[in-house]
């Protein structure tokens, strides 16, 4: 199934990747690729991940402090928020 991340959900995850490669070289990279396996995890298996609070499940990533929140509609994966796991809890709820 194809994702789609909401634009809020895109600037997360560029701005974090600006961040994690303005602290270290490569470590943005790392952190892409993160972001990129999570999503074709979800895709292959949208269902398997939990929910969190519905309609909205959560897959955890596994070397960074980050969520990617997202909800199941019926022709793609929607990518609502590419959440750190440690501000803001629930701020994608609004």
């Amino acid at each position: 199934m194809k994702a789609i991340f909401d634009p809020e959900a895109q600037s997360e995850f560029l701005e974090a990747v600006r961040y994690y490669e303005d602290s270290k070289e490569g470590l943005g990279k790392r952190y892409r690729q993160s972001i990129e396996n999570a999503v074709l995890r979800i895709s292959s298996s949208p269902l398997l991940y939990r929910i969190i609070h519905p309609p909205f499940r959560r897959i955890l990533l596994k070397k960074f402090p980050y969520a990617i929140i997202y909800t199941i509609e019926p022709d793609h994966i929607r990518i609502i928020a590419i959440a750190h796991t440690k501000r803001k809890p629930g701020y994608w709820l609004k």
